[in-house]
């Protein structure tokens, strides 16, 4: 890894090496932000103030509700979501850490060192539609 930890640099182990690879974080929060989308059951991702403001103003923002932390020991994801009402939870929490971890691997042959999954809330059948009805609104 780099010194300043804003990049992570990837190298090969073979003889043929034609430069080195650099994989920013926010690059890694975007696909952790779509892999747990995903999963049937999340609601949707908890995101700040800047991230609601971005998103009215017509940009979606692929890395809301994801945190990624670079050290030594490697990468670790943090993932804020709202889950809908009726689901096991434990069972999309797992889901969600499977799908993150398998996309990170398949996209980049990154390996996470944690994915934690944090439950910031659960959303309603009412509350549901009313997303949806915003994000078509978006869309048009």
């Amino acid at each position: 890894m780099e010194e300043s930890m804003n990049m992570l640099e990837m190298t090969q182990d073979n003889e043929q090496n034609h430069g080195k690879i650099e994989i920013a974080p926010e690059v890694i929060e975007v696909i952790a932000g779509i892999a747990a989308s995903e999963i049937e059951g999340v609601a949707q991702m908890r995101g700040n103030f800047a991230s609601g403001v971005v998103e009215r103003l017509g940009k979606k923002n692929h890395g809301k509700g994801i945190r990624v932390e670079l050290s030594e020991e490697g990468i670790k994801v943090d993932v804020y979501c709202l889950m809908n009402f009726g689901v096991s939870i434990p069972t999309i929490a797992q889901k969600v850490q499977d799908n993150i971890r398998q996309t990170l691997q398949n996209m980049t042959a990154l390996e996470a060192e944690e994915v934690n999954v944090h439950i910031v809330g659960v959303a309603f059948e009412n509350q549901r539609q009313e997303q949806e009805h915003e994000d078509e609104l978006e869309e048009q």
